[in-house]
């Protein structure tokens, strides 16, 4: 009951969000759906005039239909440059994902007239273009929309994932609660989009309906139709476009990773951008790694927080070292030449990665460091986020270090819920990181590296060179957030947000303004 009293309270204080996030979701699925049907139609008609095409191309609908989202958009980012991330790659994602059920039904709804009215058609002096528009479409209509109808409601629910990559929609709700571990969120991104699914099903279902008990429709009433739908189409894909083209030209993207200390420093940097030079900020936050260091080099972001010991390891691809100095000079140097990135003054605090077990555990085997934990790791399950599976610097090297051995192999999960697997008893051990609020939220603790494997992780922004030359004063602005932070300070700041659920903004703001 309480949980449902919060829910209601959190879509009545942040209801501007909801619309907003709501209308972005809406758009997505109503343009990639739209697309679909306006390709997906024509293709089964052409597939009824040439049957020996219809096996190939069902395949190659089935095929697209199966490939994981996540790794469709991951797809798309280098094929589509500048326009990798935010809403197109996620309306062409929902297009490909509609055709199936669209191109399927539109087939078997025409091969389903009966023979005998097509005949009764020809002997009338029909053309085949009267056939079809007159008899076959009309007749077909209801199984057509039922196709429309399956794809709308996959594409309400797929949609969600889209926020991966910035395209926004109700997913940024569902990611946020993952990561704060806040059941209000996930189900403030999941209760619309449910609502959105049962609307959409049940509305197209009445228009079903109705259609198979209108037939034979009347030529005109077929024509008002699809008019209809050419103008529902056109009015889709102007939005589209504006919708594209929506922030002014000379702004800047503020880009973030997708863990709450990411956020955090997004909007210190979009905020300091935004007071002290008056530039327009657009943000781009909860982007993966690779996606955001991608959309960095396409000119898609601008500016957003990295960590130096990322950067030497996981983009740049060096083996680890433990000289902070060094680590930093190495990227600064790299980045200018490779990339064209300038590396700014850092913040100030070191978000290491953070080996964690439960505090209660800590305590009962009087454990500290890690070298004491390799004892007991033989009888433990452990859980690793995606980054930290893959990376140089990451469990394989560790591993190896300590003689980490476990009762299985790792599981590989959302980093957001591995911390909740450990407060919960499901695992024994992760890798999170050192300045996260979680860490105090859920009474855990961090064993120290005392084989010091770990490579300095300083936070700092970098820019693209090009938009310093264009806007100097950006640096200065964000300069003076140098040495503001320190870890106590950030882990402070991350648990403002996982722990009290505060909004990352207002975080940001507070912080802002303590500052001389």
């Amino acid at each position: 009951m309480k949980l449902i009293q919060q829910t209601i309270e959190f879509f009545i204080h942040n209801r501007h969000e909801v619309l907003s996030l709501t209308l972005q979701h809406l758009f997505l699925v109503a343009a990639g759906t739209g697309a679909a049907c306006i390709a997906g139609i024509p293709i089964g008609v052409l597939l009824t005039r040439r049957p020996a095409l219809s096996k190939p191309v069902l395949a190659i609908a089935n095929i697209l239909q199966t490939v994981p989202s996540l790794a469709l958009f991951g797809f798309l980012i280098p094929i589509l440059g500048k326009h990798g991330i935010g809403a197109l790659p996620a309306i062409i994602a929902l297009f490909l994902y509609s055709l199936l059920p669209i191109i399927r039904n539109t087939l078997a709804g025409i091969n389903g007239v009966d023979p005998g009215v097509r005949e009764a058609a020809r002997g009338m002096g029909m053309t085949g273009w009267q056939m079809l528009t007159m008899v076959e479409l009309p007749l077909s209509s209801s199984m057509i929309l039922a196709g429309v109808r399956v794809a709308t409601v996959i594409s309400v629910g797929t949609a969600t994932i889209a926020a991966a990559i910035g395209a926004g929609g109700l997913g940024i709700f569902i990611f946020r609660g993952l990561r704060m571990n806040d059941s209000v969120s996930i189900l403030a991104g999941a209760i619309p989009a449910a609502l959105m699914a049962l609307a959409v099903d049940f509305g197209l279902g009445l228009i079903e309906k109705r259609l198979v008990t209108s037939r034979p429709a009347a030529p005109t009433k077929s024509k008002l139709v699809a008019r209809i739908a050419l103008a529902a189409a056109a009015v889709v894909f102007v939005a589209a476009f504006f919708f594209m083209h929506r922030t002014p030209s000379d702004r800047v993207v503020v880009g973030s990773k997708d863990f709450t200390e990411q956020v955090i420093l997004g909007e210190l940097l979009a905020q300091v951008i935004e007071t002290r030079t008056g530039i327009p900020v657009e943000r781009k936050f909860e982007l993966s790694t690779d996606i955001l260091h991608q959309a960095m080099l396409s000119g898609q972001v601008d500016v957003y927080p990295e960590y130096t010991g990322t950067a030497f390891t996981a983009i740049l691809k060096h083996q680890p070292i433990s000289g902070a100095r060094d680590v930093y000079d190495v990227v600064k140097q790299e980045y200018e030449s490779k990339f064209g990135i300038e590396w700014l003054e850092p913040f100030g605090f070191d978000s290491t990665f953070a080996i964690l077990i439960r505090k209660g555990d800590a305590v009962r085997l009087n454990l500290t460091t890690i070298s004491q934990a390799a004892r007991y790791t033989p009888k433990w399950r452990a859980a690793f986020g995606p980054d930290f599976t893959k990376r140089q610097d990451g469990y394989r090297g560790l591993a190896r270090m300590y003689g980490l051995r476990f009762i299985a192999p790792p599981n590989e999960m959302d980093l957001a819920l591995t911390y909740r697997a450990l407060a919960a008893g499901q695992v024994d051990l992760i890798a999170g990181n050192s300045t996260d609020g979680m860490i105090d939220k859920l009474d855990l603790f961090q064993l120290q590296d005392d084989r010091h494997y770990f490579p300095p992780y300083d936070a700092a922004p970098i820019v693209r060179k090009a938009v310093l030359d264009r806007h100097p004063e950006i640096a200065t602005a964000i300069n003076t957030l140098a040495g503001k932070l320190t870890d106590q300070e950030m882990r402070r700041l991350n648990y403002a947000v996982d722990g009290e659920h505060r909004q990352p903004a207002d975080v940001a703001r507070d912080f802002l303004s303590s500052l001389p």
